[in-house]
């Protein structure tokens, strides 16, 4: 499948200052898979070492710290020479060896000819508190589910073509806009995770779909005990199952007494933290005021929880498919709708997304681009309607103002709406 990281990942190899390379990830989005395709693609070899598959991998960082040693005797075991500059190290499950992830700083500062990747499943959690990794002394990056453009190239290649080719102001056919429409409606079923993804080209059987998705929520809800540290993996199993009934709340804000009656903020502050820094979750902070810089009016008591992968929160909901197929309007079509336009925007701003609300007004989605404030209003289907939105406009005239929904992609007044299938190109039609 084509991974729009790969790019990243290109740069990071010839950037002059580059440091070792941590992905970080939920399980299950396809990080050793893009690992082994870069290294296969962009070098002449690369070695793979996994710590949770070789065990006695672990003794060769607990004693050294000198990177040329350690490159020798990785050399060893692949059975073939670790070269600089040609062959890729990839470490995977590295949090299961914190001395190989503590190794990264001394690859950066004595041996940074080698290239040096890792990643591992929740390593997020690891990377939330500083004293467990070298800061300052890796590079970051992040890989989500596919993204819809990702899913249209695995799935459709001749419309992903098309859909590419879409700029700013373009008007899209009619067959085009059904033909995307389709897919956009086939996405929110299958959602980006790879094995369902894979499954659907090979298949095209919704019901191998259903059972990996509930397969891969089991294997996350195990992994909440076995990897929880000091965090009650009880507490972060009630946050995680009670995401979707804190969405089909009227107002989608999350409340701790949701979850458990009589809850507090310091009963679960640690369940949740624990949940986005694992890429779990994706949480959406409210901003008390529509103003640039956004994150200097965040109200970090009020946000709201969404799940990292559309498609498992479509499951998780128990929406059925013909719901999404043939319905018009459906109960919980306007969060599930969010949560992918969400899923869509991560990344693609150097801020992140907010949310506005007050006791008279709601906005969907909040963006910063550049100095400009961007209002966002989200539709479900064709509705227009959406009082709080069109007033902002009209008081404000911010110099843009996007409405998604199944429309077509034209300018009503001051308001531009974009299909939702386009989410994911918001930054360049802006």
């Amino acid at each position: 499948m084509k991974r729009n990281a790969i790019e990243d990942l290109i740069k990071w190899k010839a950037d002059k200052d580059r440091k070792p390379l941590v992905i970080r990830g939920a399980r299950q989005v396809g990080k050793t898979w893009l690992m082994k395709e870069f290294g296969q693609t962009c070098y002449d070899t690369f070695v793979y070492f996994n710590f949770d598959e070789e065990d006695e991998l672990k003794s060769i960082f607990e004693g050294n710290k000198n990177p040329q040693r350690i490159v020798e005797l990785l050399s060893m075991i692949a059975g073939e020479k670790i070269e600089p500059d040609k062959t890729l190290i990839i470490f995977d499950e590295i949090q299961e060896c914190p001395e190989a992830l503590n190794t990264l700083k001394y690859f950066k500062e004595k041996a940074n000819e080698y290239h040096v990747v890792a990643a591992g499943s929740l390593l997020g959690t690891l990377l939330a508190k500083p004293k467990s990794y070298p800061v300052g002394m890796v590079n970051l990056i992040d890989l989500y589910p596919l993204t819809f453009d990702e899913f249209l190239a695995a799935t459709d290649s001749a419309l992903y073509s098309y859909y590419k080719s879409i700029r700013r102001e373009q008007t899209i056919e009619e067959i085009f806009h059904h033909r995307l429409l389709e897919a956009y409606n086939n996405y929110l079923i299958i959602g980006g995770m790879p094995e369902c993804v894979a499954s659907w080209i090979e298949h095209h059987d919704p019901k191998k779909i259903s059972q990996i998705q509930r397969e891969l929520i089991e294997v996350y809800e195990n992994d909440f005990s076995k990897h929880n540290g000091s965090v009650n993996s009880g507490r972060i199993l009630m946050v995680f199952r009670s995401i979707v009934s804190q969405l089909a709340k009227p107002n989608e804000k999350f409340m701790y007494g949701a979850v458990r009656t009589g809850a507090r903020a310091r009963d679960f502050e640690e369940a949740i933290e624990w949940l986005v820094s694992a890429g779990m979750l994706n949480r959406l902070y409210s901003v008390s005021k529509m103003e640039h810089p956004l994150s200097a009016f965040d109200r970090l008591d009020a946000f709201k929880l969404f799940v990292f992968d559309t498609g498992l929160l479509k499951h998780m909901a128990g929406i059925d498919n013909s719901a999404i197929l043939l319905k018009n309007d459906y109960q919980f079509k306007g969060q599930l709708t969010e949560n992918y336009v969400l899923q869509q925007l991560r990344g693609q701003f150097e801020v992140a997304p907010r949310y506005y609300a007050d006791k008279n007004s709601e906005l969907d989605f909040v963006l910063q681009f550049g100095t400009e404030i961007v209002p966002v209003e989200v539709k479900g289907g064709e509705a227009k309607a959406a009082p709080s939105f069109k007033k902002y406009v009209s008081d404000k005239k911010p110099p843009y103002a996007i409405r998604f929904s199944k429309r077509g992609y034209r300018r009503d007044g001051m308001i531009t709406n974009i299909p939702l299938y386009l989410a994911a190109k918001l930054k360049e039609l802006l």
